[in-house]
């Protein structure tokens, strides 16, 4: 197990770097100039002011001598300044991030709370109303786009009942009613999206253990039919959803960059949009970055809770 963990953390920079060399070129393969996003203008501009621009951010070196600037900066624990705001983007960076993270964490407790029991639900009463129900709902919260289902949750809640805020942000460390009627919306939004993969991969992964042997002799046994749900069904069944869990955080970082745009969040996903629509390559470059990271992170998370929940589990 040791090994294993030891060789995944070691393919962990090779696939960083991949993915920021790919981001690093396309940017720059996009038409247009970023010194003109950085003045704000595009007619009437100095050329001087435009030269000293170029030099001041290592426009003028070839991409791979840029990019290499750019690694040696981050592993000093500088990723350079914004195009923008021209301030420095570690900062941002820690500022923003508790903000996604909220967000996440919220539409997965959502997911979770909604597509097991539903999915469990509907496996143990398979091929009955309720069966059927769980099945339409998921179907719908798989292709429903999230953005259409804030739209949707905004009209109800905001303009209709006028129950919940339809933008801004509080953090659960300062305030948590405030964190809470902040976050319902858009990590419902996110969340119920989320819900329907968890409920059919939920579903069938029960249904599968529920013909085991070992689930027959635990009924065979006299056993109460909730604790052989609990205590068989459930463990066994579980490492599908985590495996389903562990790629669902892609589309709640992916989802954050619209959620966090529609609900005015100032997150990580909105900084990206702003990174894009600005041309700020610095800011969008370290976003993608800590997304790789974080999503590389989870994975092998994943790997080492298939060996915590199931023993028979072993890497070599």
């Amino acid at each position: 197990m040791t090994a294993y963990i030891l060789r995944r953390v070691a393919q962990m920079p090779l696939v960083i770097v991949l993915v920021t060399v790919v981001v690093f070129v396309v940017m720059h393969l996009l038409p247009g100039d970023p010194v003109y996003a950085i003045i704000g203008q595009s007619g009437n501009v100095d050329q001087s002011e435009i030269a000293a621009l170029r030099q001041q951010y290592g426009l003028n070196d070839p991409v791979p001598v840029q990019y290499i600037h750019w690694v040696g900066d981050v592993l000093h624990g500088d990723f350079g300044r914004s195009s923008i705001s021209r301030t420095p983007i570690g900062p941002q960076l820690l500022d923003r991030i508790p903000v996604t993270a909220q967000l996440g964490v919220a539409s997965l407790l959502v997911a979770v709370l909604i597509g097991i029991p539903a999915g469990t639900l509907a496996a143990i009463r398979r091929n009955s109303w309720i069966d059927m129900a769980v099945t339409v709902v998921a179907m719908v919260g798989i292709a429903v786009p999230s953005f259409w289902l804030s739209m949707l949750l905004i009209w109800l809640f905001v303009v209709s009942l006028g129950w919940l805020p339809a933008t801004g942000f509080a953090g659960v460390w300062n305030s948590p009613l405030a964190a809470l009627r902040f976050t319902l919306l858009p990590a419902a939004a996110l969340g119920l999206t989320l819900a329907g993969s968890v409920m059919r991969y939920t579903r069938s992964s029960v249904l599968e253990v529920l013909n085991q042997d070992y689930v027959r002799t635990a009924r065979a046994k006299g056993l109460h039919e909730r604790g052989v749900v609990v205590r068989h069904v459930l463990r066994n069944s579980m490492l599908p959803v985590i495996t389903i869990l562990g790629l669902q955080l892609g589309a709640v970082l992916a989802g954050s960059v619209i959620i966090e745009s529609m609900f005015a969040i100032p997150g990580l996903g909105r900084m990206a949009v702003t990174a894009i629509s600005g041309r700020d390559y610095p800011s969008l470059q370290a976003v993608v970055l800590f997304f790789t990271v974080v999503v590389l992170g989870v994975n092998l998370l994943t790997d080492i809770v298939y060996a915590l929940i199931d023993p028979r589990i072993r890497y070599a």
